[in-house]
């Protein structure tokens, strides 16, 4: 997705896109499958020059616009993206994709987000320490 201000701003040669009014200064435009394999290769190399440690989760869609109800969707182009970043990225015990079956606004990314943090700061318990 490309974040637009209101619909007015939108460049000519996008008009013609995919385009979401989701407020009255925020216009999402959605990126082609093509684009996103692009992007993909891009993010992929980047993590591949980190030494680490690194997580990069991948959601259940790109957007929470991509759903059955949104009015963008975006599977192919998910797809795409996901694809190239299983192809680039280089694993390491340092530098790690993390899938998740759900969208960043779902409980589901809260937890697998803190279990990711919680296990490079090499602490799994959720039970808080009382300072005194």
């Amino acid at each position: 997705m490309v974040n637009f201000g209101s619909p007015d701003t939108i460049p000519e040669r996008y008009r013609g896109r995919k385009l979401h009014v989701h407020n009255p200064q925020v216009t999402l435009m959605r990126t082609t499958a093509e684009e996103n394999e692009r992007i993909g290769r891009w993010i992929g190399e980047r993590l591949n020059a980190m030494d680490g440690p690194v997580r990069f989760f991948c959601l259940k869609a790109a957007s929470p616009r991509s759903t059955r109800r949104a009015t963008i969707l975006g599977s192919e182009a998910d797809a795409a993206l996901f694809r190239a970043l299983d192809r680039t990225v280089r694993q390491t015990s340092n530098r790690q994709l993390i899938r998740l079956r759900c969208h960043i606004n779902e409980p589901e990314f809260r937890g697998g987000t803190v279990a990711a943090f919680r296990s490079l700061i090499g602490r799994t318990s959720t039970r808080r320490r009382v300072v005194r």
